[in-house]
């Protein structure tokens, strides 16, 4: 196997609470019990101690876990304790050997009750267990853990017909069982399946049982090469390598997907609320050359009634591509062009590459020198590469100093010119002479210094940490925005991420989906595609496609590259743009529920585009879907990724489901044909959803909060807890927020009807929203013959889908009551 041993028979144990560690004959395995959900497992070289920086995890104290050690004759046991649902404490007890059947009662509602955790001496092998017996995560029959200098490996079992979702960044469809995938930074510029190293490098997964809907998770904590076999080459086994010194993995024992991912974001730190400005439109281009031609962007924009923030300049703004300055030809006056464009409600976002062009003029360069910032080979001599600035030097982000000393270079374009976010693109590092930078070359302090094979992954978030930490030491009072195209596991803390160089395609219309979930099931949350294709010539059709996707997307932007035709919504002609125009003003119409929904993942780190089986996990049905996206738990977004297609079949799941457009009322789970006309992409609101609105806006310094628009789809109950803040700065960590509850409830009256029920509560925190009217748009399941706003008998009147509308006038701090009653049934 490639040299790899197994690390052989139990030699001695010890137990120094939490951590077990286990000496053998190779190597030693500790096993240290993090919470009664989560373990970490990790396999080092006899008598190596050396703690590795981690640059995923944030938490690293937890609280005290109650663990009870038991030596038998051939293995040594661990049973942890835990809160089962009904809040009592539970022992675990010894679910069988670890290569046995998978099954086990259900899973519990919020907690696993503990684990047993097995260690077979002879030889030495891992099973990890809930208290129900139901099985997490364990060692394959024939020996798990194996290593040799500068390798490790766990042969993991992998049940028949567990699925396999997350990996952070990867092409194809959502479900990943039977590939074998590489964690590689990586500039591709190439996006077919069998090119697979892409530029994110997060290796996490999560499993999902095909009955009853269990879900574990696997975290390897390894910057340097890492590759899963998801039972490609042996069917029962998931086999991890890490091309490194040690193996250092954390197992989340959920039981289901929405816990895993909970409990992995709390250990590698969960996204902050952007500034709303950044939830808005983005339009881009390699290359908007010239001061004039953004202007004539912005100006097209404003004209044309396109909602759109920001405005991105790609790397001709800049003298010779040298990083943190300025064509003084094509941008005479970026600070007047910047207020220029401010005054209009536009944001500038300038890319910025880690390359410094090898220049002794140039005083980023001579900076970096003269304080040996950049990356030297072992003999201390610079490394020099070739990127756009011709010969090029890397800063090495891993030092703090380093770090530092490049957040401050930014000082110029955020708080003279006006730049309101920072792009860093190339960041895998990208290098034209053999792809990135050579495994050999070192990094790291005087000392300390470790190839930089062992610390590739990390380049990505360590520069995107040099860039937030600038920007929010440069200007304290706003949040930092930056976009990435390259990360590591923990990327979330620190920026937005695109998923790069995609292509014109309907495939690549089709895979964002599946790539952006696989994002998010990761815990990257803020995620998108650039919007029409980045290479390649673009369609009309495929715009229209891709920007009506695009527009419910967490990040959304059109970008494309030079030498192709031009996307802007307005490039394909009328009919193309007044589609794009209706889409994007439905992004900006939903502000306050995608904000929201922006603000529960800084909460729980659970992803804004969701797939279906994170909602409905024991529904075998969601397993596969890759086409379809939930935005939060509420709406179901089914995009059209085929040429010339005017229906598209769709999957609902388990409830009652209103179609966005007509108000028809559909109950799952079934199969369903959509109508999907050029000008529509199907959408349908869960029943019971309270999904908030406002009237339409240019861009986001607009919204002034006066009128909140409430669509109610009220055959089901439900309840919604919305959020608002200023929408900048950080007076929200202060109590400077609102928590308004919206509760929707039925009751059936005696004579045949429903009454139907919104209860708005009074705001919680130490925010005024500057409420002036909200206005319902309620969807009833039947025909409306009476409202009472406040107990007072109200008019109302047709709305769009089948809606009556509703007007509450000055709503109060109170709150307010909207009643009606409902002929169920009626028309």
């Amino acid at each position: 196997m490639d040299g790899l041993q197994p690390i052989g028979a139990l030699e001695q144990f010890s137990w120094n609470e939490p951590t077990l560690t286990v000496r053998t004959g190779g190597a030693d395995l500790l096993i240290t019990v993090l919470a009664a959900d989560l373990v970490r497992v990790e396999l080092v070289p006899d008598g190596s101690r050396r703690a590795t920086e981690s640059y995923a995890v944030v938490k690293r104290d937890w609280p005290p876990c109650p663990v009870t050690v038991t030596e038998e004759p051939h293995r040594v046991v661990l049973r942890t304790t835990g809160v089962g649902a009904a809040g009592g404490v539970v022992a675990g007890t010894v679910g069988g050997d670890a290569a046995g059947e998978v099954g086990g009662a259900a899973p519990g509602a919020a907690a696993t009750n503990g684990l047993v955790i097995e260690i077979a001496k002879n030889p030495v092998r891992l099973a990890i267990r809930r208290a129900d017996g139901s099985f997490v995560a364990g060692c394959a029959a024939d020996g798990g853990f194996q290593w040799e200098e500068g390798k490790a490996t766990w042969r993991m079992i992998a049940p028949a017909g567990w699925r396999y979702y997350g990996f952070g960044q990867k092409l194809g469809y959502l479900e990943k069982r039977g590939r074998r995938m590489e964690q590689w930074a990586t500039d591709e510029p190439l996006h077919i399946l069998e090119h697979d190293r892409l530029y994110q490098a997060i290796p996490f997964f999560l499993t999902l049982e095909p009955a009853g809907g269990r879900s574990t998770g696997v975290f390897v904590d390894c910057t340097a090469r890492v590759v899963h076999d998801v039972a490609k080459t042996e069917p029962t086994v998931c086999t991890v390598t890490v091309h490194s010194e040690r193996l250092d993995a954390y197992i989340f024992a959920g039981p289901t997907p929405r816990d895993v991912i909970g409990r992995y974001t709390e250990l590698t730190g969960r996204m902050e609320l952007p500034p709303l400005w950044a939830l808005g439109f983005h339009q881009s281009r390699w290359s908007y050359e010239t001061a004039e031609k953004v202007r004539e962007i912005a100006r097209e924009m404003r004209a044309r009634d396109i909602p759109c923030d920001v405005i991105h300049l790609d790397i001709d703004y800049m003298h010779g591509f040298r990083v943190f300055t300025w064509d003084a030809e094509r941008f005479p006056d970026p600070k007047g062009l910047a207020e220029e464009l401010a005054a209009d409600g536009f944001r500038l976002v300038t890319i910025i590459d880690p390359g410094v062009k090898l220049d002794g003029e140039y005083a980023v360069f001579r900076d970096g020198v003269a304080n040996r910032r950049f990356i030297c080979h072992p003999d201390g001599e610079l490394y020099v590469g070739t990127v756009w600035p011709g010969p090029t030097v890397f800063p090495d982000f891993t030092r703090a100093d380093v770090r530092r000393w490049w957040g401050d270079l930014h000082r110029e374009l955020v708080q003279e010119v006006g730049i309101a976010g920072i792009w860093n693109d190339m960041n895998e590092p990208s290098c034209f002479a053999g792809n990135t930078l050579p495994d050999t070359v070192v990094q790291g302090e005087d000392g300390a210094r470790v190839p930089h094979a062992q610390v590739h992954n990390a380049y990505g978030i360590t520069m995107c940490m040099a860039t937030k930490d600038g920007l929010r030491r440069l200007l304290p009072d706003r949040r930092p925005f930056v976009l990435t195209r390259s990360g590591y596991a923990g990327i979330q803390r620190y920026a937005a991420v695109w998923m790069g160089d995609n292509h014109s395609w309907w495939e690549h219309l089709l895979w964002a989906m599946p790539v952006c979930m696989g994002m998010g099931l990761s815990g990257v949350p803020f995620v998108g595609t650039d919007i029409g294709g980045f290479s390649d010539d673009c369609n009309g059709e495929l715009l229209a496609r891709w920007t009506q996707m695009g527009a419910l997307m967490p990040f959304c932007r059109n970008h494309s590259r030079k030498g192709t035709v031009p996307q802007e919504p307005w490039a394909f002609g009328p009919e193309v743009e007044a589609i794009c125009r209706e889409y994007l003003q439905l992004r900006y119409r939903l502000l306050p529920f995608l904000y929201n929904e922006f603000y529960k993942a800084t909460q729980t780190g659970l992803p804004i585009m969701r797939p279906l089986f994170l909602e409905y996990p024991d529904d075998p049905a969601t397993h596969y879907v890759s086409d379809q996206f939930l935005v939060g738990e509420d709406l179901l977004v089914c995009p059209v990724y085929q040429p010339g297609a005017t229906h598209r079949m769709v999957y609902l799941p388990q409830g009652t489901w209103v179609d966005f457009w007509t108000g028809q009322r559909l109950t799952g789970p079934a199969h369903v044909v959509a109508e999907a006309p050029l000008e529509r992409m199907p959408i349908y609101v869960r029943d019971g959803a309270v999904i908030p609105m406002e009237p339409p806006i240019r861009h986001t310094g607009e919204r002034d909060g006066r009128e909140l628009i409430l669509h109610v789809y009220a055959g089901a109950a439900g309840r919604l807890v919305l959020y608002e803040d200023a929408g900048e700065g950080y007076g929200y960590q202060q109590g400077e927020y609102a928590l308004t509850t919206f509760t929707l409830e039925q009751a059936a009256a005696g004579d045949g009807t429903t009454r139907v029920t919104l209860v708005a509560g009074t705001p919680v925190g130490g925010f005024q929203p500057p409420r002036q009217q909200v206005t319902v748009h309620l969807y009833a399941p039947g025909q409306v013959q009476q409202v009472l706003v406040n107990g007072q008998r109200t008019p109302w009147t047709p709305g769009p889908a089948g809606s009556v509308v509703v007007t509450v006038p000055a709503p109060g701090a109170a709150g307010f009551t909207v009643e009606a009653t409902v002929a169920v049934g009626g028309q």
